[in-house]
């Protein structure tokens, strides 16, 4: 690492903290989304994140954007962390809008700043290389002018994700044979597939999954916004005039009340002109629901926090996640996963944890259920 030394000061990073993480609950609720759950050891996924990112870009120039009811869930997190790069979103628009946002507070900052834009709950098992990459994906921003994105190759045919198909796996053409971080054409963005469209693309090589890590100078994004979402691009300029006024907040708040939620994948990615991928090998996982949890191995079989078991008889391949103190039994039970909480309990068959979400909006419709969210 060091490539970027020599520009430190212009490089910016955005932790994207907005998101509940419904496929988690019971777990990740509302009021206590999966972000600022403890996962790991030494810290919660956004105090991972900050704190990885912090190892290449200066502690001043992290910004994390999140909701009204969260941004006090960031400090607790980083107790450190200065609450004026805490910038709140009034209700949530989806990624689009949310980087729109911080770029403007970005380049209220620092017009020649690149930014590296980055999810607040996903899952790194090699750091270093990881931000190799992230540096190496800073340096191209600046040479091609260009949106970067990092994508990671699939192992199976995951629908869970979304992807990047790149131009018939071709490196760029200034990239040498013994790089070992190919630089790639972007053709196009696919959103989360059904199984036999996921099988398709792993079969053809040419898919990746979409880690949603993005990389730009704030010119580049801007031009972008501005071809192709004109509308919240005059917003944001709005916005950049009132910045650090006493009318910031409302300016803001005015600005999400009307406008329509979109990805940045759909709304900007898809349309850029020049879009790249970086190829990622890093032990990337987007923890986003509980069999994605399994098997990265983050909690044991069987047992809660502290190590305590629950009790199984005749009971095979069952994953428990259940309160300190509390007894759980399972007979003659295979393949489900348990996850208990004072109010609330999940059982469902593993491998289908994903279907979390819709018990998660029948809740949300439900008079009288939605509490439990």
């Amino acid at each position: 690492m060091g490539t970027t030394k020599n520009f430190c000061s212009h490089v910016y990073a955005v932790v994207m903290a907005g998101g509940i993480g419904s496929k988690l609950w019971p777990l990740s609720r509302k009021r206590y989304p999966k972000q600022f759950l403890h996962f790991f050891d030494g810290g919660t996924m956004i105090r991972k994140t900050v704190e990885r990112i912090a190892r290449i870009v200066r502690k001043e120039n992290i910004l994390i954007i999140t909701s009204k009811q969260h941004w006090r869930l960031v400090l607790d997190s980083l107790p450190d962390f200065d609450a004026d790069n805490i910038i709140i979103e009034p209700t949530i628009r989806d990624t689009a809008t949310c980087i729109a946002l911080a770029t403007t507070f970005i380049r209220k900052r620092n017009p020649d700043a690149v930014t590296v834009v980055l999810p607040a709950d996903h899952l790194v098992h090699n750091e270093g290389r990881f931000l190799e990459t992230v540096e190496k994906g800073i340096c191209m921003a600046r040479e091609k002018q260009g949106l970067i994105t990092i994508g990671i190759k699939p192992d199976r045919p995951e629908t869970r994700y979304g992807y990047i198909q790149v131009e018939a796996s071709v490196m760029m053409e200034d990239e040498t044979d013994d790089d070992d971080i190919p630089l790639f054409r972007v053709k196009t963005f696919a959103e989360k597939p059904d199984i036999a469209t996921a099988e398709q693309f792993l079969q053809s090589c040419d898919f990746w999954w979409n880690s949603g890590v993005l990389i730009w100078h704030v010119d580049d994004i801007n031009r972008e916004f501005r071809r192709s979402l004109p509308d919240l691009y005059e917003d944001m300029q709005n916005v950049h005039a009132f910045i650090g006024t006493d009318r910031q907040e409302s300016v803001i708040e005015d600005v999400y009340s009307w406008v329509h939620p979109v990805s940045i994948a759909y709304g900007i990615m898809e349309k850029a002109e020049k879009v790249y991928m970086l190829a990622g090998d890093f032990g990337w996982t987007d923890l986003g629901c509980w069999d994605e949890v399994i098997k990265v191995g983050l909690g044991l079989e069987g047992r809660d926090m502290d190590g305590s078991e629950a009790i199984m008889i005749d009971s095979n391949q069952v994953f428990v996640r259940k309160p300190h103190g509390k007894a759980v039994v399972t007979i003659g039970v295979d393949d489900i996963i348990v996850i208990d909480t004072p109010d609330a309990l999940l059982i469902c068959r593993k491998g289908q944890s994903g279907d979390v979400a819709k018990a998660v909006e029948v809740m949300r419709r439900e008079e009288g259920l939605d509490k439990f969210l």
